[in-house]
């Protein structure tokens, strides 16, 4: 009996050794895999989050659609109402005078002398964009321009100023000839941007600018009329 004990108590030992081995054997295995995959899942996080984005859409059934119908053209290009394009500058100096047919300048003139600075900003209305004037033919559209318009015609105060002002001896300042010269200053600073071709250039970049937005859409040839 005691013979018959000393054998069993030999042979456990070896299998519980082997049990250990194969233990940390098979701890190491996974540890080495889960580091490896941890790390490959940091060098491609950028892949992964697109394919995880990819599986969430597949799954969720929402995917990404543009509607290119006409009607919907026609709005998204209706809301950009006016689109300013082209904005002009000019510095220049105007004057203005009041005069006698009697008496000198010195005596009854009111002259005045004003540097300006102001600016014409120029675009397209596509408020004004009627259902006719865009034609859809598959990736092909077909759009007729609104025609290009001046929106506003202003001086700069900051910058504008008047440079001299020299008044007769035997007459009042006028108050209102300031204002006069104001308004001439208006007039000729937008017709020195219209003789420049302002309107020509607004609507250039209207194009070039809704050229992009139906690239962005899916078309691929676009014609302006």
């Amino acid at each position: 009996m005691p013979t018959d004990s000393k054998v069993t108590v030999l042979s456990a030992k070896p299998a519980r050794s082997s049990s250990v081995a194969l233990a940390l054997i098979a701890g190491l295995l996974i540890g080495v895999l889960s580091a490896g995959s941890f790390g490959l899942l940091l060098l491609s996080r950028d892949s992964g989050r697109t394919f995880l984005n990819s599986v969430w859409s597949a799954l969720s059934g929402r995917t990404l659609s543009i509607d290119v119908s006409q009607p919907a053209v026609v709005d998204r290009i209706q809301r950009l109402q006016r689109l300013e394009t082209v904005v002009y500058t000019m510095d220049k100096v105007v004057t203005g005078a009041k005069e006698n047919p009697i008496f000198p300048d010195f005596l009854a003139g009111d002259k005045l002398l004003m540097l300006v600075h102001g600016e014409v900003v120029a675009g397209i209305d596509f408020s004004n964009l009627k259902p006719g004037d865009v034609r859809v033919e598959g990736r092909k559209i077909r759009l007729h321009l609104p025609p290009s318009e001046i929106f506003r015609t202003s001086l700069d105060s900051a910058k504008t100023r008047v440079y001299s002002r020299q008044t007769g001896l035997l007459v009042p300042t006028d108050p209102n000839l300031e204002t006069r010269v104001r308004e001439e200053a208006e007039r000729q600073l937008e017709a020195a941007a219209l003789a420049d071709g302002i309107l020509k250039a607004a609507q250039q970049n209207a194009a070039s600018t809704l050229g992009s937005l139906l690239q962005g859409l899916g078309f691929e040839k676009i014609d302006f009329e």
